[in-house]
């Protein structure tokens, strides 16, 4: 009795693993950690030299003795840290202890009752509550900022926005400047751009690596594809790019529609993001057979650094990962194509009264 399981069937199973491994909770490392996971813990009594993360919780309840960088949805220092702390999150709260600077931007910062920040603070998020100390100075930029009645803050305070509450916890001067939210974003951004590169990265190579091992012959099709026809390919990817959205976008006109479009947006970004995989590991194929360099492994991984470097070059670099993503989606859509009706093709050919996977499949 066979067996048959669908290409869309396995590609699916495929993005399910990779979802699982850039969501399962991990605990920090020994020393020193970079990690991009779900949920990044520090855990109660654990001492780490420091922390660089890009996840969807970063929560210190140990001690760092160096810095914690993190590019998250929340970051949550309930412990102690050593060194700086710079913070990119929906939701910056600091209850403990941090002995060094503080920069952080994101919807919400809060620096609780009891919480002290050894050095300076500069801010930028929707709003922002002060109810701990601060050694240093303070620049925030917010629409509003709240001094909570245990707030201190030991220099001066620069601000951008409202300014409410115990203005009396500032020892030093207290200065609005409408430019200060402008002016914090070039200290979180070089870090969170980095950052989201390595992890961009990581992602698409767990996700090549999967597609690799489980249909080697279907992505050496592509790669043959790219390399025989790229013409018709990128053509073929324009049209899918462009014909796609335009189809839901009927769909989601007629009375059961919506649902059905939700499902095939999903589906369709999923799509999108397997071409772009798909279109480097077949454009870097192409190349290294010019050097009888024909592995596929290799590949993938050439192509994914190539399309990264790519990356940094403003407006050219952006071009030409376009047009390699379009080839990506093009072979893509035309192998899934060519699969379909090779299905089909054996349902016609197969006698009547035989069910898929009896003996005629055998």
């Amino acid at each position: 009795m066979g067996f048959r399981t669908s290409i869309g069937a396995r590609v699916a199973i495929a993005l399910l693993v990779v979802v699982l491994l850039g969501t399962m909770p991990a605990s920090v490392a020994a020393q020193s950690d970079e990690r991009a996971g779900g949920t990044i813990v520090v855990e109660e009594g654990e001492t780490v030299d420091e922390v660089e993360a890009f996840a969807g919780n970063v929560i210190v309840r140990g001690t760092v003795t160096g810095d914690v960088s993190a590019f998250a949805g929340n970051v949550q220092i309930d412990g102690e840290v050593g060194g700086d702390v710079e913070a990119v999150s929906g939701n910056v709260e600091i209850t403990g202890t941090v002995d060094g600077d503080v920069s952080g931007a994101g919807g919400n910062f809060v620096v609780a009752e009891d919480a002290t920040i050894g050095g300076s603070l500069e801010a930028g998020a929707g709003t922002v509550e002060i109810d701990g100390t601060i050694a240093g100075d303070a620049a925030i930029g917010a629409e509003t900022i709240r001094l909570g009645e245990n707030a201190a803050i030991d220099g001066d305070l620069r601000y951008g926005g409202t300014l409410e509450g115990n203005t009396d916890a500032v020892a030093g001067e207290i200065t609005e400047d409408s430019r200060i939210g402008v002016g914090l974003e070039p200290t979180v951004q070089p870090f969170a751009e980095w950052l989201f590169a390595v992890y961009a990265f990581v992602l698409n190579l767990l996700l090549g690596a999967i597609l690799l091992a489980l249909f080697p012959r279907f992505s050496d099709g592509v790669a043959r594809r790219v390399a025989t026809d790229p013409v018709r390919t990128g053509l073929a990817g324009l049209g899918v790019l462009v014909g796609v959205p335009i189809l839901l976008v009927a769909i989601a006109i007629t009375i059961i529609g919506i649902p059905v479009t939700v499902v095939g947006a999903f589906l369709f970004a999923l799509l999108v993001w397997i071409g772009v995989v798909y279109g480097r590991f077949a454009v870097a194929a192409w190349l290294l057979s010019y050097a009888d360099l024909e592995n596929r492994w290799l590949a993938l991984v050439v192509g994914l650094l190539g399309g990264a470097l790519l990356g940094q070059i403003p407006f050219v670099g952006g071009l030409l990962n376009f047009v390699i993503f379009l080839l990506g989606l093009g072979a893509l859509s035309m192998g899934l194509y060519g699969h379909r009706r090779v299905i089909q093709e054996r349902e016609r050919d197969r006698p009547s009264g035989v069910e898929p996977g009896g003996p005629a499949s055998d």
